[in-house]
């Protein structure tokens, strides 16, 4: 049982950066990799970018490398996203999830992705 709050979405200017944040109840933060995803209204929930426990390792969908950045606080039990050269067709809700096996489950399409927190809005204007 692991429950996830999302927070730090707002309207931020095209080019400009964003930090998300993740905050999970779980009592042993570190067995669980993060990720983070986004859907725009209409369409499917797509994979942005996850980390693994320990921190040591981080993939990144194609559309943000370079411009985000994803990172966790194990102290704190968060995880974070930070977004930067933001664009118009990265506005819509982003979700972090928690999957206890390791950060390639949370890569995998077909995946079933146990913990999802309720998603935080992010608007981009031009």
């Amino acid at each position: 049982q692991v429950q996830l709050e999302e927070s730090g979405g707002g309207l931020v200017q095209a080019g400009g950066s964003l930090r998300l944040a993740c905050t999970a109840s779980a009592n042993t933060f570190t067995a669980y990799a993060m990720g983070w995803f986004h859907q725009v209204l209409g369409n499917e929930r797509k994979f942005v970018a996850v980390i693994s426990g320990s921190g040591g390792s981080k993939y990144y969908a194609d559309s943000v490398k370079g411009r985000f950045a994803i990172s966790r606080d194990n102290a704190k039990k968060t995880a974070y996203l930070e977004m930067n050269s933001l664009k118009p067709d990265d506005q819509g809700l982003y979700y972090c999830a928690a999957h206890p096996f390791g950060p390639m489950y949370l890569m995998r399409a077909n995946a079933t992705i146990p913990y999802w927190g309720q998603g935080t809005q992010v608007t981009v204007s031009s």
